[in-house]
């Protein structure tokens, strides 16, 4: 139990930009997330059914649980348990409770109720996209981008754009200082237009640990999808105007 929270932890309150999530347990666990702007939307399912989560909740404040699960009095050992009450005649989903194993150190992390995080966190059905360019982003790559994100720290929006075979991720423009550099060689397909995405939010991504693909659409979206072994995170990125 723990592992599967700290790991829905670190894909989202992490990165931070999401700061509430949505959990549905039906036939598999759903986890949705979205930024206000709907700069970034998730949606994620674990590979293995959490038997644990009933139904569907919101978990809002994962500042706080995230320090319960970094909290040293459950390091060694912790009995994680999910609550359950009867509300109107239903029976629901309202806290997790920690305990460490002497149970003299104990904490609830509360839940929010299914009618008011279906209304918070409306979600955004991502109906699909042809991908034109698919790709694993390489370290190397990855570390290039934070070299160039650091010399143009001043910019919030970077281009992307394909020149034959190379994917090109470029900074600024010709009115200001700029730069850029060939993010993937030897790629397959290509771009028709150039696109702007927000560095932070990509960036924050590209940092994640786990096996990742860089999917991106002439439509104007970008999905980065990471399996971290417990569950596949995709992240869909609409597009932005420079």
């Amino acid at each position: 139990m723990k592992d599967i929270l700290q790991d829905i932890v670190a894909h989202t309150h992490a990165l931070g930009f999401l700061e509430l999530i949505k959990i549905s347990n039906d036939k598999e666990t759903v986890i949705e997330s979205m930024t206000d702007t709907r700069s970034v939307i998730l949606n994620a399912k674990t590979h293995q059914k959490v038997d644990e989560f009933s139904g569907t909740f919101g978990m809002p404040n994962l500042d706080k649980l995230s320090l319960h699960l970094k909290n040293p009095e459950y390091k060694e050992y912790a009995k994680i348990n999910i609550v359950n009450e009867d509300r109107d005649g239903e029976i629901v989903p309202t806290h997790m409770h920690f305990e460490n194993d002497k149970g003299d150190f104990q904490n609830d992390y509360r839940f929010m109720h299914k009618s008011i995080i279906e209304q918070k966190l409306k979600s955004a059905k991502f109906k699909g996209a042809t991908w034109n360019v698919e790709l694993t982003p390489s370290i190397p790559s990855i570390h290039r981008f934070k070299l160039m994100n650091a010399a143009h720290s001043e910019e919030t929006v970077f281009t992307v754009m394909t020149h034959g075979t190379d994917l090109i991720f470029a900074f600024g423009d010709s009115g200001s200082h700029a730069g850029q550099f060939v993010f993937q060689n030897n790629i397959q397909g290509s771009l028709k237009k150039e696109l702007c995405w927000p560095i932070s939010e990509i960036h924050s991504i590209l940092n994640l640990t786990g096996d990742m693909t860089m999917s991106i659409s002439n439509d104007g979206v970008m999905k980065l999808s990471v399996d971290s072994g417990f569950a596949q995170y995709d992240y869909i990125c609409p597009a932005q105007i420079k």
